[in-house]
């Protein structure tokens, strides 16, 4: 009698055949012992590319970032509950900006977990609150259905991270099937009845924003915004957001700040606060005296569709029901002159903006550092820039080399503090061993600079000794090019305009990876 596939097939080789039917192409994994199987199971699927990554907060971050570009899920592999944990905070980011992953993590033998070994843990439950969705596969027969849904489920009703359970018996098993290759939802358009409303509100306003987030930060959506503001709207972007196309010939909304007060003084006078593919914006701490909502008293607050809407479709559409035919002037190239003296953040900037090619992928974790970056690149040559959306540090080396491993063309830049760079920089090693065209520059100031900045906002009192101590990251301080040069990434230090600028340009020339630390003050 023939053998039937389920007769043959694993739940480990059925759960990533079903990945790859639906258009996974990369998994960022850090296995154990319950994950061996899933291991040899992508070894014969060559349609996924298997990243090992030395921390589960790399492989985490790093789908974040392949997904940001290619629009598609990574998976990762995780061990056990210890293994999810460590890679909770990148997954706490990518729920934040809405990225679409699958995150397999293995469990125990279903008959196994009884016995209380020493890595068992509620999975389930520490998983849940960064999941979108959550499922055990605890039989083999389930193992590629539920691949499936939870492929089709980091994108609807609104994408973010998935988590499938697999235990370690569902994956040796014989008798795994196939799950079928699923349509996923699409981004919703909001209402005509909500467009109208907007309009009627925007007749009676004298200084409307609109705050933006979503697909209309692409291209297509800021050509919409650019009629927006030309018919009188102030358009803004909230202060962090997962991708933006920016530089020369594009239209460039403001910022929200930062600071809850700057935000508010920024906002002062706006009558009606529009929000198209996010929420309305609040400040990221509290502070003593200060608002948490950040809305003037007395303002008019719509939202015209949330983080599940198609943004640019209803920038469009709204601009459409106002009459708006013109746009907003466009941004022109303009570089600026190569920089001079001790390398600060404006000269990093300046250089960035001078060298970076057409069509690169700015990785931003620079925390205090990158904001010079960030204006000075606005009129540089078209990029994409991907933020910090979660604001939990050590995002930026591994949304680099996901970005890199999804765009293999273009080159990708990561704008990292030194701080932050210390939660994640294993990922340095995974970039040598894939040869990822990744510059990641360091801001080195030994120094959590924007702690020292926040102590004093929060009105914490005067810092002593030990306070001083906490916020400081030297003594013995990081060499970065030791580090990085011995996880396989060249690497130089700069402390002057001149040389960062040299070698800067150096490495936009080159392909692979290659590490700047940037001697920066503190």
């Amino acid at each position: 009698m023939a053998k039937t596939e389920a007769d043959t097939l694993t739940g480990a080789e059925a759960l990533v055949q079903t990945l790859a039917n639906n258009g996974v192409s990369a998994c960022f994994a850090n296995p154990g012992t319950s994950e061996m199987h899933l291991v040899t199971a992508l070894d014969k699927e060559t349609r996924i590319r298997s990243v090992l990554c030395l921390f589960e907060g790399v492989a985490t971050g790093a789908a974040d970032g392949f997904a940001r570009v290619a629009g598609t899920p990574a998976m990762t592999l995780l061990h056990l509950g210890a293994g999810y944990l460590n890679g909770g905070a990148n997954l706490h980011n990518a729920k934040r900006a809405k990225t679409p992953m699958i995150n397999i993590i293995g469990d125990h033998a279903v008959p196994h977990l009884q016995y209380e070994a020493p890595l068992t843990s509620d999975i389930k439950g520490l998983a849940e609150p960064n999941m979108r969705w959550l499922e055990s596969a605890d039989t083999v027969a389930s193992t590629g259905a539920l691949a499936s849904e939870a492929f089709a489920a980091s994108f609807a009703p609104l994408p973010g991270p998935v988590g499938l359970v697999l235990p370690a018996d569902s994956a040796w098993l014989k008798g795994g099937e196939i799950g079928p290759v699923v349509t996923c939802d699409v981004l919703k358009t909001v209402a005509p009845e909500l467009i109208s409303e907007a309009v009627a509100a925007l007749a009676k306003a004298k200084h409307p924003v609109l705050i933006i987030n979503g697909s209309a930060l692409t291209a297509e959506g800021l050509a919409a915004a650019a009629r927006l503001k030309a018919h009188g709207i102030r358009v803004m972007t909230d202060t962090f957001y997962p991708k933006m196309r920016r530089g020369a010939g594009l239209f460039a909304p403001d910022r929200l700040q930062y600071f809850a007060e700057m935000a508010m003084d920024d906002l002062n006078g706006t009558d009606l606060m529009l929000a198209a593919g996010t929420t309305l914006p609040v400040a990221f701490f509290a502070y003593p005296g200060k608002p948490s909502l950040l809305v003037p008293e007395g303002c008019e607050t719509l939202v015209v569709g949330g983080a599940e809407t198609d943004s640019a479709a209803t920038l469009a559409a709204l601009a459409d029901a106002l009459g708006a035919e013109t746009s907003a002037p466009m941004t022109e190239l303009k570089l600026p002159d190569a920089p001079a003296g001790p390398l600060t953040a404006a000269a990093v900037g300046a250089s960035l903006a001078r060298h970076m090619p057409e069509n690169a992928l700015v990785s931003d974790d620079g925390v205090s550092n990158s904001l010079l970056s960030f204006l000075t690149t606005e009129t540089a040559r078209q990029h994409d820039w991907m933020m910090l959306t979660g604001g939990a540090i050590g995002q930026g080396m591994p949304l680099a080399l996901g970005a890199a491993i999804a765009a293999p063309d273009r080159k990708v830049i990561c704008l990292s503090g030194d701080g932050a760079g210390m939660y994640t920089v294993q990922a340095l090693w995974s970039m040598a061993r894939e040869n990822a065209d990744v510059t990641t520059i360091v801001y080195v100031n030994h120094s959590y600079r924007i702690l020292n900045i926040e102590l004093y906002r929060t009105g914490a009192g005067n810092p002593g000794p030990t306070a001083k101590d906490m916020l400081s990251i030297g003594g013995p301080d990081i060499n970065w090019v030791a580090l990085s040069e011995s996880m396989g990434v060249p690497a130089i230090e700069a402390a002057t305009a001149e040389v960062f600028d040299a070698e800067l340009a150096k490495a936009m020339a080159e392909k692979g990876p290659k590490l700047i630390a940037a001697i920066v003050p503190g």
